[in-house]
């Protein structure tokens, strides 16, 4: 029984909701944090998640008061090297093959809207090149010229939602969350928006959902007006 808005499309970011990404970054951070003798909080990590890399690395910097050893960009190469490492061991999250395969037996029209640049997204897509051609169009928010201001900024949502064609309205285009700054980026541009966070994130970072679950699993797609599993 649909409960929320009904929607026709929907939109999902990557790291931390399809793929276990989110901790094999924490990985490569810790990794690159020990050299220097800082320790990597998820409180800390919170405050990074969704955003373009250059963003996330300059809060990293003031956070953890490094900005006299790093700059941004000298930090993004300095993790980068960790990534090969990590990312390619990477694997689909609880309830997502399901939903993804439920929604395009059923027409759905489904797009991925994710931080990423276009060389991370290769490397966590190493060995998932199957699933990933189920989305008709994938925005790599951290390479594309497009989205002019990462996450909490509506430009990832809003340009993953103008790559449709037809172009849907924001009304009808559901968004798959796991970060604060996501739900914040999709709600302001004008979308409902499903939350599956991190069992650690407060309340706090919870409250502005349209819905919050502990698992892609407990998603019921008839109470936005999909079709039911």
């Amino acid at each position: 029984m649909t409960k929320y808005n009904p929607v026709t499309h929907c939109l999902f970011d990557m790291d931390g909701l399809l793929l276990n990404t989110e901790d094999l970054y924490t990985e490569a951070y810790v990794t690159c944090l020990k050299r220097v003798d800082r320790e990597y909080t998820f409180e800390t990590k919170a405050k990074l998640m969704g955003r373009k890399p250059l963003e996330s690395a300059a809060i990293l910097l003031k956070e953890l008061d490094l900005e006299d050893q790093f700059t941004p960009e000298s930090w993004i190469a300095n993790v980068s090297e960790e990534y090969p490492k990590v990312f390619p061991k990477c694997v689909l999250l609880p309830g997502v093959q399901r939903l993804i395969d439920h929604l395009v037996a059923n027409n759905v029209p489904i797009a991925i809207s994710t931080g990423s640049s276009n060389e991370a997204f290769d490397l966590k897509a190493t060995n998932h090149t199957k699933f990933f051609t189920n989305f008709l169009h994938i925005v790599k928010c951290g390479s594309d010229p497009d989205v002019k201001n990462g996450k909490p900024a509506p430009d990832a949502f809003e340009v993953c939602r103008q790559r449709f064609s037809p172009v849907p309205e924001a009304k009808n285009c559901l968004a798959f969350e796991d970060a604060p700054n996501g739900v914040k980026s999709a709600i302001a541009a004008g979308m409902q928006v499903v939350m599956v966070p991190d069992s650690r994130l407060s309340p706090e970072g919870r409250k502005d959902a349209t819905v919050c679950l502990s698992s892609m699993l407990d998603f019921k797609p008839e109470e936005f007006g999909l079709p039911s599993f």
